[in-house]
């Protein structure tokens, strides 16, 4: 077994054991497992040749990780923050490793009425001092699925709806909307799901880039 499968088998680990504990109440076993997620996911990545910025925006999904098993509102604005960091560098790497494979001219319009209509429901029940980040957070996140769906395609652009909807939960939590039983389970199955799939995608991508050089090597090298 690779290097790299073994940090994945203990990525999928980390992740069963937060899960679980989320599921069962057990506050220590998420605190232990959720600051693993993202730093064995981008070892992982990085053994697979990912780019500076995948682990960049990995390290600062680790970072909003962190800030968030604290309830107090600082760690929450500073871990929104350390998130949008991530979206920003998502957004650099989808514009230089992918390639067009959907129509951003009919993409982009339906993400923009999900932005809108989100900040508009969510924006009375949000704290007064809340609704602008939130409203610039949200934009943030948007363009991030936007571009991973229109640059790379169904498994990045399924990525970036996951972490939508679970930010979305996040914030519809915060505006007292109605929630699922056990929320912190859905809100983090659905961000693994998402920070997974995104990398899956910048790394099919990256193979795509590399497989006519790939192919040409091949050829020179059973060419007598």
């Amino acid at each position: 077994m690779t290097r790299s499968r073994v940090l994945l088998a203990l990525f999928g680990l980390a992740t069963a054991v937060d899960l679980l504990s989320l599921a069962v109440g057990f506050g220590p076993g998420h605190a232990l497992a959720k600051p693993l997620l993202m730093p064995l996911l981008a070892a992982m990545a990085a053994l697979r040749g990912a780019p500076r910025l995948l682990s960049a925006a990995l390290a600062c999904g680790w970072g909003g990780d962190v800030l968030l098993l604290s309830d107090a509102d600082p760690a929450f604005l500073a871990g929104m923050a350390s998130f949008a960091a991530g979206h920003v560098c998502y957004l650099v790497l989808f514009a230089r490793v992918g390639r067009p494979r959907a129509p951003v001219a009919v993409l982009a319009p339906c993400y923009a009425v999900v932005l809108t209509a989100t900040v508009v429901l969510l924006w009375p029940g949000l704290p007064q001092e809340l609704r602008p980040p939130v409203a610039v957070y949200s934009a943030l996140l948007t363009a991030m699925a936007c571009a991973a769906a229109v640059r790379l395609g169904p498994v990045a652009g399924v990525g970036g709806l996951l972490f939508l909807l679970s930010d979305t939960l996040i914030a519809t939590g915060v505006a007292d909307w109605p929630q699922p039983p056990r929320p912190d389970l859905w809100i983090m199955l659905t961000y693994v799901a998402a920070q997974f799939l995104l990398v899956r995608g910048v790394l099919d991508g990256l193979g795509g880039r590399r497989d006519p050089a790939a192919a040409y090597r091949e050829v020179r090298s059973t060419t007598p």
